[in-house]
């Protein structure tokens, strides 16, 4: 296996801590961006893969996680922030463009940089969260679900901020986009067990959990770590071994108390934000060669609406797959290795 040289790059004064599997000038490079709860080392089963295939492989922790800057400010999160961090990477190595590949939060991320510098990206790879139906902040474009639907395509909605709309769920039952736009009470909550809070919702996002059974909870009176049950089997799990839930626990408890969750919770609290700097790239398609990859039992592919990878197809203009691959929930690179490694290497041989 191709050993992993470890560094640091700086955006302004946010340091990015990044692992990074072969370094040879001639290369492509593909960067992995990662999403919430996850780490660069989420990636550990594609950066060797990627880096055998022949390509420059490189994985970081986004600001407010793991070993790189945790700024407290949420304004600090919103998309500008999450495109220049890419940016800065790919400048700390000299990079004119890049294969970018990103997970949950970190797809919204790689999308935004796709749609604003779309001379800078070779090619683009979303996971779990497909192109403008929330987290990518597009501010208008895409259809809404019918009324009665449990999660309205909140985030893609005109004439209404995404806060107002995960408001309106959290009438219904316990929502945790609507949780973490509290001030304060998720950071103290959250960490006061955050290997319970991991390791449930860990289980909660995979293919055997049950996510979704938080409509059976209240908003009032619960946190988010009430809503989660206890997976249903003790580690170690096929996908997850007693040892990377301890490197997922330091990681993100390497800090003051209060930071554990900050990078993603203030990520889902600059949804607003996101909106307003989102109309702008309202009707803007995916133009660089592209992919998405999905578990196909990921419970966010529930909550999206069942036209979601109809509005990808029709938003990307050289989408060259849709895999959706079993027996994989939220974390389908980590619960399925084999498979996605497949899936996006016989997609980086199209290029």
């Amino acid at each position: 296996m191709t050993p992993l040289q470890t560094g640091k790059a700086a955006n302004g004064d946010i340091t990015l801590h990044y692992a990074l599997c072969a370094a040879i000038p001639e290369q492509p490079w593909v960067i992995f961006c990662h999403g919430f709860p996850g780490l660069g080392y989420s990636w550990r089963h594609q950066l060797p893969a990627v880096a055998a295939a022949g390509f420059n492989a490189v994985a970081f922790d986004q600001r407010g996680y793991g070993s790189s800057s945790r700024p407290h400010d949420p304004a600090l999160y919103d998309s500008d922030r999450g495109v220049g961090d890419v940016l800065a990477l790919m400048a700390h190595f000299g990079l004119e463009h890049a294969v970018l590949v990103g997970h949950d939060f970190g797809a919204a991320q790689v999308y935004n940089v796709a749609v604003r510098h779309p001379e800078r990206v070779s090619a683009v790879v979303g996971v779990a969260c497909p192109y403008d139906f929330d987290l990518a902040g597009r501010g208008g474009a895409g259809s809404n679900p019918p009324a009665d639907a449990v999660y309205p395509r909140a985030f893609a909605r005109p004439d209404k901020a995404p806060s107002a709309c995960f408001a309106e769920v959290a009438a219904q039952h316990f929502y945790h986009m609507h949780y973490y736009q509290q001030p304060e009470r998720p950071e103290r909550e959250l960490a006061t067990q955050p290997r319970l809070f991991l390791t449930r919702l860990f289980w909660a996002l995979c293919a055997e959990g049950h996510l979704l059974d938080w409509t059976r909870f209240s908003t009032e009176g619960n946190s988010y770590l009430d809503v989660l049950a206890d997976p249903a089997k003790s580690l170690p799990w096929h996908w997850m071994s007693q040892a990377d839930i301890d490197t997922y626990v330091e990681a993100f408890t390497r800090c003051a108390p209060g930071e554990e969750f900050i990078g993603g919770i203030n990520s889902y609290r600059v949804a607003d934000r996101n909106w307003e700097i989102g109309k702008v790239w309202a009707d803007a398609n995916v133009t660089p060669p592209s992919l998405f990859i999905a578990g196909a039992e990921d419970p966010v592919l529930q909550m999206i609406g069942d036209d979601a990878l109809a509005v990808l197809q029709a938003r990307s203009s050289d989408l060259r797959g849709i895999e959706l691959i079993p027996q994989a929930g939220h974390f389908v690179q980590q619960e399925q290795p084999a498979a996605f490694n497949a899936a996006l290497l016989r997609f980086l041989a199209t290029l």
